[in-house]
């Protein structure tokens, strides 16, 4: 019987109850727009740091992520390398030697990370081939070519063909120098990274550091994201004598990054609904002032202010959660276009959302796993809502409330 007053009483006048559904509709897409967009581009972010960073796992001598010096090469590093190459899940893997040192031209000088590589090896396991902006990949025919970021071109003057010096520190602590021809300027979505990490054959970086044929680290590419586990449980248990790490233990700010959007895409929805509750109380309220002989008669012939209670209460709850479906079915449409088509966000600033390791093109998701946690603060909202009301309708005398 509640439920059937409450959904004629919503309905008295269509105008008023149509305008709040369309608010909360219209609330509700506006928060699983923003969803959508935050998590199309914390995806985006994990990609980029898996695919075109770090890869999903590493492997290191465990001293050697504490200084990165060049002595804690990767003991039966061939072996170890050779034995993961023929692992299933893996898609491709990559050798690297790695130093910390100075680069140097006639501008001026920066601090670098130096990466020797595998060109063919490293062009499957970070895609760095493909972001060239200027100049050739490696050429097997020519020695000392480096490839630097862009934004560390701009801030050295450098381009394709200029001449650099990196300096740094051997296997032994002797400090060493080498010249180097710029070959290629590439640009990732990662400015910072740009800035700090240069690349060179891993031929012409271990003659410098005395290691030849050694490497520092090996970059692992899977097939599969959810295999990440289990491949590191298994090379942990068959190399206990080396630090193992994936792309979270690697890059823990990206991690955290994704906790606190997921953190912060609820408390965005409960600031909408927060701020349609506000229309729904006032709603509400003009509804039961409107209603007051009747009220007062339901309660004078003998209706329970409990039963009050729970009619206003069903009112609200109903008038709230009408919009829902609506609200939802816009913002899958609309995420669901984008997530095919892209968004592009470059009016943002293109060097300001590199800054921060992100793309301009965004590719939506729609937050289905959110989908429950927004229904129980849209039914929450509805709940605190309809209190006021509620209260207000208790608080009348049924005397007072029929001479109106």
């Amino acid at each position: 019987m509640i439920l059937l007053m409450a959904w004629r009483n919503i309905w008295r006048n269509k105008l008023r109850s149509l305008v709040i559904v369309l608010s909360i509709a219209l609330g509700l897409f506006a928060g699983i727009a923003v969803l959508g967009l935050y998590k199309g581009m914390m995806k985006s972010r994990v990609r980029d740091v898996i695919d075109a960073e770090q890869g999903h796992l590493q492997i290191h001598e465990p001293g050697f992520k504490k200084d990165e010096e060049p002595k804690f090469i990767l003991s039966d590093g061939q072996m170890l390398f050779n034995t993961i190459n023929k692992l299933p899940q893996v898609k491709a893997a990559s050798p690297r030697s790695v130093t910390n040192g100075m680069l140097a031209t006639a501008s001026g000088s920066a601090g670098v990370r130096i990466n020797g590589i595998i060109p063919e090896l490293e062009y499957r396991t970070s895609q760095l081939k493909a972001k060239i902006t200027d100049g050739q990949p490696f050429d097997a025919n020519r020695r000392n070519q480096v490839m630097i970021g862009k934004k560390l071109a701009l801030k050295m003057k450098l381009k394709t063909g200029s001449k650099l010096v990196l300096t740094f520190t051997d296997s032994t602590g002797n400090l060493v120098s080498g010249a180097f021809r710029v070959a290629a300027i590439y640009q990732s979505n990662n400015t910072p990274l740009d800035e700090r990490n240069v690349y060179v054959r891993i031929a012409d970086l271990d003659n410098l550091l005395n290691i030849p044929g050694a490497f520092h680290e090996i970059a692992v590419l899977l097939k599969n994201d959810e295999e990440v586990v289990s491949v590191q449980t298994l090379l942990q248990r068959r190399f206990p004598g080396y630090q193992i790490e994936n792309w979270r233990e690697i890059s823990p700010e990206t991690d955290l990054l994704i906790k606190t959007t997921n953190q912060y895409s609820y408390i965005i929805m409960v600031i909408i609904m927060f701020a349609l509750a506000f229309g729904i109380v006032n709603t509400m309220l003009m509804a039961i002032l409107e209603r007051t002989r009747e009220i007062g008669m339901m309660v004078a012939l003998g209706t329970t202010r409990i039963r009050v209670f729970f009619l206003i209460l069903t009112e609200t709850i109903f008038i709230t959660v009408a919009g829902a479906p609506a609200g939802i079915l816009a913002g899958w449409i609309v995420v669901g276009y984008f997530n095919k088509s892209g968004l592009n966000i470059a009016g943002m600033g293109k060097e300001m959302m590199s800054s921060f390791g992100f793309g301009t093109m965004v590719y939506p998701e729609f937050p289905g796993d959110k989908l429950p946690g927004i229904l129980l603060i849209v039914i929450g909202t509805a709940i605190i809502s309809s209190l006021f009301p509620a209260i207000k309708a208790l608080r009348l005398r049924p005397a007072a409330a029929l001479m109106r």
